[in-house]
This record gives C-alpha cells, structure tokens and sequence, in this order.
C-alpha cells in the first residue's frame, strides 16, 4: 500500500488525489494527514522540504512534489494517460506549471494571512501574488484547457480545476467575476470527474 502525506485543504494533495482515482488507484493507496508546522511530524524526515505532498513507495522510498507524483502514478497505470507521449506532453506538462503557479501565489497569499501580524502584512507582496493569478486565468481564458471527456483529464486539466477549487475555497471565489470561459470549463470539468465533488473539503 502507497502512502499519500497531504492535509483536507492542499490543492496539491487533491490533485494527487483524483489523478488516482481516475486511474483506478485509490484503492492502492492509503492517505495519511500532515502537518506542515509541526517539526515533529515525521514528514519532515520524508520530504526534508518539509512540503505536501509526498508518496511513500511501499519499499519506503519517497516521491515529491506534485508533478512527480502525477508522474509515478501514471507510470503504475500503465502510462499516456494523464501525461500524453510526444510534442503534446509538453503541451500538458507547460499547462500544469502555470496551473501549479496559480496555486503556488494563492497559497503565499494565505500563508501572508495565517503566518504574519495584520500589523506586518505586506499588500504589495499579496498584489504581486495576485497578479501572477490574475494573469494565468487570463492565458487559460484565450486558450482554454480542451474539453474533459467523462473522468478523462490530463494532468494539466486536473491541476487546474484543484487550483480554481483552491481560489474557491480561500480566496472567496473572486476569481469568477473576470474568467467567465474558465467557469464554464471548471463546470464541465465537475460534471465529467466526479472525484472532483468527492475531494471538494467541506467548510
């Protein structure tokens, strides 16, 4: 049995999570909470980055970051599903970076938030975060992730819906307002991978 350190709230653990559930993995692997802030935590000896999430290989050897961990799993399912052969995977493996960057600047927002005193924050660091957002969203806005067959997504497709999930769920949904194409696709998105609901943290 593989072992998945993440937490509830991770857009990176959820991603992790539905790559394996669309590959018919998540039977084979067990998910375990961590905690990022503790020092004792025992992930901090797994991934010395200290950073969710990370797979522990059943030989005890372990897989970290996200982008790896994609990588492994669709390697398990027997390969080109997730992450196409050829020029396309460059295609897809380019689109989960800026996916992955959105939720990369989402979290140093809320870590601005959580981990500073109101006192301390820097507005213009939370602007800076929010405009390598705002940005990403528009180049999925113009070229938009192509349409999900049901419970068929790449891994750029998974990235991103985990990431609009994330700005959802911390940063009010703002988001919306300003990428009406990208709503519509993270619709079609929830409609066609059911374990996009079924990973959703409830609040």
């Amino acid at each position: 049995m593989l072992v998945l350190r993440s937490s509830p709230a991770s857009p990176f653990g959820r991603k992790i999570k539905i790559a394996a559930a669309v590959l018919g993995l998540s039977d084979h692997i067990s998910v375990e909470n961590a905690d990022t802030t503790n020092a004792s935590d025992s992930l901090r000896s797994q991934n010395p980055l200290g950073k969710i999430p990370a797979l522990i290989l059943e030989d005890g050897s372990v897989l970290y970051d996200s982008r790896v961990i994609t990588e492994y799993l669709d390697y398990m399912a027997g390969g080109e599903k997730l992450l196409p052969a050829g020029a396309e995977r460059f295609e897809v493996l380019t689109q989960q970076a800026l996916a992955d960057g959105i939720m990369d600047a989402a979290l140093q927002i809320v870590y601005e938030g959580r981990f500073r005193a109101e006192d301390k924050q820097l507005p213009e660091w939370v602007a800076y975060q929010q405009e390598k957002i705002d940005r990403a969203l528009g180049s999925f806005d113009t070229k938009p992730l192509h349409y999900v067959a049901h419970n068929s997504p790449n891994a750029a497709q998974i990235a991103l819906a985990c990431a609009l999930g994330y700005l959802d769920l911390r940063l009010e949904g703002k988001w919306r307002e300003n990428h009406t194409n990208v709503v519509a696709w993270l619709d079609d998105f929830s409609s066609a991978v059911p374990s996009f609901e079924a990973t959703r943290m409830k609040v």
